[in-house]
């Protein structure tokens, strides 16, 4: 009777571990599979997009899921430039704050909203670590000359909230410096916002356990070791650290003005389309009507000769 049970039992685990393995293979094949879309992405232009992706390979079991994303992914990318256009031509001033844990996806969103935009319109900011000169300034000083002007959209890629976060949690800070951080912090938002400059925030929200394979997944990928540092190793041991940081920060500074909006993001591709739909939604955009393009004809002149340029200059074709 007892040998039964634990043959059940053994039987019942197993099943349970093979299922498990399953389930790790296709996430980190999945994650693989968004590092080679992100390739199509780029190359792809909006006149060929029917063409391309006829491309992607139809024998795969979530083709039809890819071949969806792409469709939604490239029509709200068209819809980016109108909004670009809207903010260019009425002098609008944005500020899109992107926080989350590391791996969180926040890059991967950024890119597929910028891919397609006029850098001199949307640019984004990612600042390093404050020197010895900035430790010592008003701690916003360093954020304020990356503010707007009229008609120009920003991407923090983490932003001020570091107090709130990696600092307050690895220790870089005082305890009084976190609590005139969360006094400050919703003070400067409103004079943000007050000024006329629009403060969207996003939080991109992943478990533990999606967040522990994509750190395996940089681990073993020579292309993405560099993602990793010892910050983001430690980061990974102080999870409920920084668990509790984040429901303080998302308490404190959560404003009627510049309220927080989280991204669900354990799956990238839904991720990146929800997000970008909802920024969407936040303005009353309107496609801007545009002069018509001529090309002018090229002028030609009998007395020109072009210059040969010297065999030893160019670049070797290997390819």
């Amino acid at each position: 009777m007892s040998g039964g049970l634990i043959s059940e039992d053994a039987a019942g685990l197993k099943a349970v571990v093979d299922d498990d393995y399953k389930d790790l293979v296709q996430r980190i094949r999945r994650d693989l599979l968004d590092g080679y879309d992100e390739e199509l992405e780029l190359e792809i232009e909006d006149r060929a997009v029917d063409e391309a992706l006829l491309t992607l390979d139809s024998n795969t079991e979530d083709h039809g899921t890819r071949l969806a994303y792409f469709k939604q992914l490239f029509r709200l990318q068209r819809e980016l430039v109108k909004l670009q256009d809207w903010v260019h031509h009425t002098g609008q001033k944005v500020v899109i704050l992107f926080e989350g844990r590391d791996a969180a996806g926040k890059g991967g969103a950024i890119k597929r909203i910028t891919q397609r935009l006029n850098p001199r319109v949307c640019r984004v900011v990612a600042l390093p670590a404050p020197n010895d000169r900035e430790r010592t300034q008003w701690y916003f000083q360093r954020y304020v000359p990356h503010l707007p002007a009229a008609g120009e959209l920003v991407l923090f890629d983490r932003s001020w909230y570091n107090r709130a976060g990696v600092e307050r949690v690895m220790g870089f800070c005082e305890d009084s410096d976190v609590e005139e951080f969360f006094r400050s912090v919703p003070e400067f938002e409103r004079m943000l916002v007050r000024s006329g400059i629009r403060v969207i925030k996003y939080w991109f929200s992943i478990s533990d356990e999606e967040q522990h394979l994509r750190f395996l997944g940089r681990i073993h990928d020579p292309l993405k070791q560099w993602k990793l540092s010892p910050m983001d190793l430690e980061s990974r041991r102080r999870w409920e650290d920084y668990t509790r940081a984040k429901e303080l920060m998302l308490e404190r500074t959560h404003i009627p003005e510049a309220p927080w909006w989280v991204v669900a993001a354990d799956d990238k591709k839904r991720a990146r389309l929800n997000c970008i739909q909802h920024l969407l939604e936040q303005f009353p955009y309107h496609e801007v009507q545009r002069e018509e393009v001529r090309l002018p004809e090229r002028e030609r002149h009998a007395d020109y000769v072009r210059n040969p340029v010297p065999q030893s200059m160019f670049v070797p074709e290997r390819y």
